[in-house]
């Protein structure tokens, strides 16, 4: 639930551009006890616009929700783990990022906030699980952009983590994935204002429409439709989903982290990964498709890897429609 997440301060942070962060913020949520050691956390990691209630009941995110791989017994096993989903920085639940105050303006960062990276991403990460007192983590995992995450931990922190699970995602970004195409997008609605939207109430129209687009280009229609028969109360669902997505999300943000997808792409690093792999494409993912190159780095690795094609219909959402199906492969990941 909302009242689950919790935010601290990790003090100033230094990008990888150099620029500093003068006192970040992290989001997240927790689950379980930690060790005496420290030495049983798993960070679960959320997609490009999700954030850290992906393992809370009640929500439903673009990946749809790992709530119920989370529990005693279960892939996820609060008897056993320590389990931390944090959102990540220049994302709009919590962590700091442009809708964020900057100090010395007094205002929204908005569009001066500056560049981040995937090594940004996972340092801020690191550095909440170190203030949370976390010395060693048992797997790194999400969906999506989650994917990205969890890759990067592995190659920028290979001793600290030992599996890492890439769902529904790639070793580099998608094509039409770009900051300039989000920009551009963005200003031809009147509500963008040249950027500079928090003064008048903000994008939550055009949000809400992108949102409603992008969730049915997922498949979430085809969900709601097994799960509400009726149209008009489907239809009213998914409004509502993408309404209360809309009023919170902040369209910088969705500028900021694609900017930092762009630079993402380890498909000539993958093989220095030391920790386990579980990599799990969909068949009808149209934003991950299934690819052969993809499939043979993957399958070529020294480490213990398990490369899946997950047949479904539901997409870029079955890392949470799937989630059954899914829940065998994690145990295996944590084994």
């Amino acid at each position: 639930m909302e009242q689950d997440i919790q935010i601290v301060s990790i003090g100033p942070y230094e990008l990888v551009s150099g620029v500093v962060l003068p006192d970040v913020e992290v989001a997240y949520v927790a689950h379980g006890h930690l060790a005496a050691d420290g030495g049983n956390g798993i960070l679960v990691t959320h997609g490009y616009t999700s954030g850290p209630s992906m393992l809370s009941q009640g929500h439903h995110t673009a990946e749809g929700s790992w709530a119920p791989l989370l529990g005693p017994g279960q892939p996820l096993d609060t008897d056993r783990y320590f389990i931390v989903c944090s959102n990540m920085l220049g994302s709009s639940f919590g962590t700091t990022g442009p809708s964020s105050i900057n100090p010395e303006t007094g205002q929204p960062w908005g569009q001066t906030f500056p560049a981040i990276t995937l090594q940004d991403i996972v340092g801020v990460q690191r550095r909440l699980l170190q203030q949370l007192g976390v010395t060693h983590l048992r797997a790194v995992v999400g969906p999506s952009y989650g994917g990205w995450q969890a890759l990067q931990w592995g190659l920028q922190h290979p001793g600290m983590v030992d599996a890492v699970g890439s769902i529904v995602s790639g070793l580099t970004h998608p094509k039409g994935l770009s900051a300039a195409g989000q920009r551009e997008r963005f200003a031809a609605s009147p509500e963008w204002r040249d950027g500079d939207f928090y003064a008048h109430g903000g994008m939550a129209q055009t949000l809400f429409e992108l949102r409603i687009q992008t969730l049915r280009n997922y498949g979430l229609e085809r969900l709601y439709e097994e799960r509400v028969p009726d149209p008009t109360e489907r239809q009213a669902l998914l409004e509502r989903q993408c309404r209360a997505w809309a009023n919170r999300f902040d369209p910088h943000s969705m500028i900021t982290l694609a900017a930092a997808a762009e630079t993402f792409d380890v498909r000539q690093r993958v093989h220095d990964l030391q920790a386990r792999l579980l990599f799990v494409v969909c068949t009808t993912d149209a934003i991950f498709p299934p690819e052969r190159e993809t499939e043979a780095i993957v399958r070529s690795m020294s480490v213990p890897v398990r490369y899946v094609e997950l047949e479904s219909p539901f997409g870029h959402m079955a890392s949470g429609v799937e989630w059954r199906r899914l829940a065998p492969e994690l145990r295996w990941l944590l084994n």
